[in-house]
């Protein structure tokens, strides 16, 4: 095997399997990238058996092969390689890598020894834009569980029918759901759990101007862009019926700027310290939201800024970096507050165009 790729190239092809090699395991062949030239291209393809990926590139291929490399330590040296042309040549002695002054030679594995990559075939899928993909995806994945002990919540809850699709995640002290329209429309009803942190790499890989196909298979699902095949289980279980915790009726309600919004609670945050909520106080006669903070012995902060506000004044504490995680989700230029009572969850929603709705529990305020 023998070829010569220009250095960007390479870097970028191994920027995307990367995500597939293993950093938990005891076994070389689950670290490593296997390499192989085929009609003038060359595949790349990384397994940690729960993720399989594999990325075709365009190189000067002079003869066909196969190799293995040890995935982190093939991907240092080419990065540390100048902007120009490499040339790559599996001999007896391993694959030698050149690069106008720079020699390098790295032993391999036996490609026979590298898992096999899973022959899939799509039985329901959907294509989107890269850009609307990764919008969803990173509204969404904030609120994603990092606990492990309940799968289901590490995932995001990924739902098309028809013209509609959603996403969902959880982490049980916050709710972000953002909807979406497809055309033309899909016959069969997706609906699965994906890996929350696989999205979550996608979305960084994705051109936004080009196309992801998303698909399914019994037990797998199947994302499909820019010459990457990118496979990965999905989770079992079945997840948490949410909707019951989304509160049905308002006491009080505010629509405001976002970007004033914004720009308040992260000064506010600022003396927010050892865990102490941010205060909302909402004022029907005054039309206003003051927000503000307080660390014992530290410091204080207030901020009142304009709101169109109906219902009942009311004053309720958040955590200010769940509350600026779905802030930061918004996209119109006027934001939507709901509550009920201090003790029941507050909403953040998109007003106009779009669907994102953001649920956050509330902190006692009288605990700080």
């Amino acid at each position: 095997m023998k070829f010569t790729i220009e250095k960007s190239r390479l870097s970028a092809s191994l920027a995307i399997v990367a995500k597939g090699i293993s950093s938990r395991t005891t076994l070389p062949i689950l670290s490593s990238i296997l390499l192989e030239t085929s009609k003038g291209k060359v595949i790349f393809r990384t397994s940690d058996l729960e993720i399989s990926i594999s990325h075709t590139a365009e190189a000067l291929v002079e003869s066909d092969g196969a190799t293995v490399v040890p995935g982190r330590l093939f991907s240092d040296i080419i990065k540390s390689l100048p902007e120009a042309a490499v040339t790559l040549e599996q001999t007896s002695e391993g694959l030698v890598i050149k690069s106008m002054d720079s020699l390098f030679t790295i032993k391999t594995l036996n490609p026979s020894d590298f898992p096999l990559f899973p022959e899939v075939e799509s039985k329901n899928s959907l294509a989107l834009t890269g850009a609307r993909f990764s919008t969803m995806v990173k509204k969404v994945t904030k609120a994603v569980s990092k606990d492990e002990s309940r799968a289901v919540l590490t995932g995001v809850f990924f739902q098309a029918t028809g013209k509609d699709i959603q996403m969902v995640a959880t982490d049980s002290y916050r709710l972000a759901m953002v909807k979406d329209s497809i055309a033309p429309p899909i016959e069969q009803e997706i609906s699965i759990i994906i890996p929350g942190a696989v999205l979550d790499e996608i979305a960084r890989l994705v051109v936004a101007e080009e196309e992801i196909i998303i698909g399914e298979t019994e037990n797998q699902i199947i994302f499909t862009f820019s010459n990457t095949l990118f496979i990965t289980r999905k989770i079992e279980g079945n997840y948490p019926n949410y909707e019951a915790i989304v509160p049905t009726e308002k006491n009080c309600s505010a629509i405001m700027a976002t970007e004033v919004l914004l720009a308040a609670v992260k000064r506010a945050s600022i003396t927010a310290q050892s865990h102490a909520p941010i205060r909302f106080s909402l004022s029907d006669m005054n039309q206003t939201i003051e927000i503000s903070s307080q660390t014992a012995d530290v410091a204080s902060a207030l901020e009142k800024i304009p709101a169109q506000v109906e219902g009942e004044s009311l004053d309720i504490g958040f955590n200010h970096q769940y509350f600026l995680d779905g802030l930061n989700s918004i996209d119109t230029e006027e934001v939507l507050f709901e509550a009920q009572t201090p003790l029941k969850p507050g909403i953040l929603k998109t007003v106009g165009e779009g669907y994102f709705f953001y649920l956050t529990m509330p902190i006692r305020l009288n605990e700080f």
